[in-house]
């Protein structure tokens, strides 16, 4: 049985973890999986990549029952956000989250550039109830994306979020269902892929040389001289990423 879905949508691609029976946890199979297919959808053309889990879990966090030690550690943190992992990669990533986003969970949602959270979408990072840590990576992300008083609290007390408190303090950006992520990402999927590699890239924190690379590719890009002339004919612009 797989453990990851990969399915597309036209311009959107939607990758499903699908281990229900141990309610998405991340395993060394599953982090190698999700960093092959993200990879091969964004090669393929895929201009948004809409992350979600099946059942009633987005993600419960690490699997503790599978192998844990270096191997899985450099699994997970290369898909996230090593040289080929999520955040690296030039398309937005739109995490749907349904139900528990537990410790990799959460970790999972932050490598996506955007969040939306049905009813039952929860946040944690327990790890002083386990005697775990995550890099400082996953700690500073979430400072960044939620604010400092709500990581703290996660962090220093081991609460947990729900999706009210969540789009409150901006750990999810919207409300729904992953049918409603699709939809989003569709509208996403029309804008300038070039704007939004650059916008990815210097959000994420690329050096100087990068970012000025990516925005002299915007710049001097046929995107920039359609939307002229679409302005011009009074009509929408048909972005090509060139």
């Amino acid at each position: 049985m797989t453990v990851l879905d990969v399915r597309r949508d036209g311009p959107v691609a939607v990758l499903e973890l699908r281990r229900p029976q141990r309610r998405n946890a991340l395993d060394l199979e599953l982090c190698r999986a999700l960093l092959v297919a993200a990879g091969e959808v964004v090669a393929d053309g895929a201009r948004v990549v809409v992350v979600t889990g099946e059942g009633s879990s987005f993600c419960s966090g690490a699997d503790l029952t599978g192998v844990y030690g270096e191997e899985f550690l450099e699994a997970l943190y290369g898909m996230l956000h090593g040289p080929r992992g999520l955040t690296a990669l030039p398309v937005p990533f739109v995490a749907a989250v349904n139900g528990a986003a537990i410790g990799a969970g959460t970790q999972l949602a932050l490598a996506c550039d955007l969040r939306v959270a049905d009813e039952t979408a929860a946040f944690a990072v327990p790890t002083p109830r386990n005697g775990m840590a995550v890099d400082a990576w996953t700690i500073r992300r979430l400072a960044d994306v939620a604010g400092g008083g709500v990581a703290r609290r996660l962090m220093m007390a081991a609460e947990t979020v729900d999706r009210a408190e969540a789009l409150a303090c901006g750990l999810a950006d919207r409300a729904g269902t992953l049918e409603d992520a699709v939809a989003w990402a569709h509208e996403i999927a029309a804008l300038a892929p070039l704007s939004l590699a650059h916008n990815k890239a210097v959000l994420n924190g690329a050096g100087d040389a990068d970012a000025e690379a990516t925005f002299a590719a915007c710049w001097a890009s046929d995107d920039v001289r359609e939307a002229a002339a679409a302005r011009a004919e009074k009509r929408r612009p048909v972005f090509n990423g060139r």
